[in-house]
């Protein structure tokens, strides 16, 4: 078997991170696990991030007790 040789292009992986594409799917999925863990929750971007955040007391007691979010992003 022949080998392959693999050379990454750092620019290009940094335009594909930081595209409008990127961060319509990053904030889709963001959306989905939201929603998927209750009332409360909500997906929030900021500048290329995208986060879920706890958005009420109730929500926050709930990701307190019972790791919510983080059994949303498995």
């Amino acid at each position: 078997m022949a080998k392959v040789k693999f050379k990454l292009n750092y620019a290009g992986v940094g335009e594909l991170l930081h595209s409008k594409e990127m961060e319509t799917a990053l904030m889709a999925a963001a959306s989905t696990a939201a929603q998927s863990a209750g009332a409360g929750y909500k997906a929030k971007q900021m500048g290329t991030r995208v986060i879920v955040v706890a958005d009420s007391a109730e929500a926050e007691q709930d990701n307190y007790d019972n790791n919510t979010l983080l059994k949303k992003v498995r």
